[in-house]
């Protein structure tokens, strides 16, 4: 979109009184004042719409968080717990699970297996239109792997060449992702764990090797759920400081979503309305909006800052079954981090009795602009108006109240952070104030309790960050928690520490 379309487009929702905008969109990351889409968003902030926008989808890997900006809602993905079932039996009587949107009723693939470009194979990986020279592919099911371009072009690629099926196979950054989308012929996508049995198989059996694909409709109860889709963009965002992006994760792999034109294999089929399975962090954001939304409904007066705040303090950093938030790249290695996932998972029956809140007017934002280092001119072009950071001042960008809680600390010094929590829940309330240290972190917080009279009292607390004296690498990026309970009430914000 360009930034002409995105200013009317915004200008518009203004006039028109919108309260929530759902922003599916994204680029490679700027410094605010150099990015279009950050700048115009802050005017919606000003007129008091909630702006929900997409993390991006170049996960797994780091510093690639998009839309880094405090004044939005920065949203990415998770899995849940139904699964569109495909399953695959191979020849020796191995069977796995994998996933597939196109689940044709009275046809199962059965054929002989051949992998294109795999080690002493002819062909080319990836399952393109040119992956097939020199390999006979017809009436045969296909090993892909996703090299570039989209997964179902590899469908209607092997599906061209004489492929009666297709097994997509995760590698270890796919890792436990599988995708339902709507081939055009039968498929099953497999995790790493089961594509290393077909590989295998494969492998061993060689020219022998043959597969069947069933399919099973939808179940439920998959676990582990929710996960981080492997595509989820993460931080840390490399021009904000002082807080963490992405701000919270929301369902957006496989999601069942209204579609515009037949799915499957004849997408020129009869007018009507239909439905598909589609994956992003675009289709996270939504999710994110809606419950903004119903928040919105429910405390009317809440400010943007508010609403955010609720949605962050309350989501949960455990799965179903109260284990920690698992990674879907390299196949659940590892536990999902605050760079990864932000606050976790959205709880929308939680977000709407947080207690206490962290507000922000949305001139805080200029002030953090200044504590970041920007000159009057870079604020200036932000804020869409003249600004002298010498008048408004600024605020150090870990000061703004926020609630995730992100530091660059030099082991040998400490450093303090500030936040002011206001109280949304009962009138009278007492919170103990608890943190999870960051691993070689200390932390002291100031006072240890903090007690509530009335509803919208305010409470300052500080927290004193320093080393315990045992190595820290520089580069390391240290997890803990702040946590707030009141026995009613659990407030909880994360908080990431960079060693510089």
């Amino acid at each position: 979109m360009s930034a002409e379309i995105l200013y009317a487009t915004i200008e518009e929702a203004i006039k028109n009184g919108v309260d929530i905008l759902s922003l599916s969109l994204g680029q490679q990351s700027l410094p605010f004042y150099d990015d279009d889409m950050m700048i115009a968003t802050l005017s919606a902030i000003r007129a008091k719409i909630f702006v929900c926008m997409a993390a991006g989808n170049s996960g797994p890997y780091r510093k690639s968080v998009e839309n880094g900006a405090p004044w939005i809602l920065t949203v990415g993905a998770s899995t849940h717990d139904r699964r569109v079932s495909a399953t695959v039996k191979l020849g020796n009587g191995v069977e796995v699970e994998g996933e597939s949107g196109y689940q044709p009723s009275t046809f199962n693939a059965t054929g002989n297996i051949i992998f294109p470009g795999f080690r002493g194979q002819n062909g080319t990986l990836g399952c393109m239109k040119n992956s097939f020279n020199n390999t006979n592919v017809k009436g045969k099911i296909v090993l892909c792997t996703i090299e570039e371009g989209k997964y179902r072009d590899m469908s209607v690629n092997v599906k061209a060449a004489g492929g009666v099926g297709m097994i997509v196979l995760d590698t270890f950054v796919q890792g436990a992702t599988t995708l339902s989308y709507d081939y055009v012929l039968p498929t099953a996508h497999v995790n790493y764990t089961a594509a290393r049995k077909i590989v295998n198989y494969f492998k061993i059996s060689n020219s022998t090797a043959t597969a069947t694909i069933a399919f099973n409709g939808t179940k439920f109860g998959a676990r582990p759920s929710p996960t981080i889709g492997y595509f989820s963009s993460r931080g840390p965002h490399p021009y904000n400081g002082g807080i963490i992006k992405p701000d919270i994760l929301g369902p957006g792999v496989n999601i069942l979503s209204a579609w515009p034109i037949r799915p499957g294999p004849n997408p020129n089929g009869p007018p009507g309305s239909y439905f598909n399975f589609d994956s992003g962090t675009s289709m996270a954001t939504p999710h994110l909006a809606g419950i903004a939304a119903l928040l919105k409904n429910t405390h009317k007066n809440w400010s943007t800052a508010a609403i955010r705040s609720a949605i962050m303090t309350t989501a949960n950093r455990f799965d179903l079954d109260g284990n920690p938030i698992l990674d879907d790249y390299n196949e659940h290695i590892n536990r999902a981090n605050a760079t990864d996932m932000g606050s976790g998972q959205v709880n929308p029956v939680a977000v709407t009795d947080p207690g206490l809140i962290y507000d922000i007017n949305p001139e805080q934002y200029i002030q953090y602009l200044c504590g970041l280092g920007y000159n009057d001119t870079q604020a200036s072009t932000v804020n869409g108006s003249s600004v002298q950071c010498s008048v408004v001042g600024s605020i150090a960008p870990e000061n703004l109240n926020y609630p995730s809680i992100s530091i660059s600390l030099d082991p040998s010094k400490t450093k303090s952070v500030k936040r002011t929590l206001t109280n949304v829940g009962d009138a009278n309330e007492v919170y103990n104030i608890d943190v999870e240290e960051p691993k070689g972190i200390n932390v002291v917080v100031s006072p240890s309790s903090i007690q509530f009279s009335q509803i919208g009292q305010e409470k300052n607390i500080t927290l004193e960050f320093s080393s315990k004296g045992m190595p820290l690498n520089k580069g390391n990026i240290l997890d803990g928690q702040l946590k707030l309970d009141s026995g009613k009430h659990f407030v909880r914000s994360p908080i990431s520490v960079t060693i510089l």
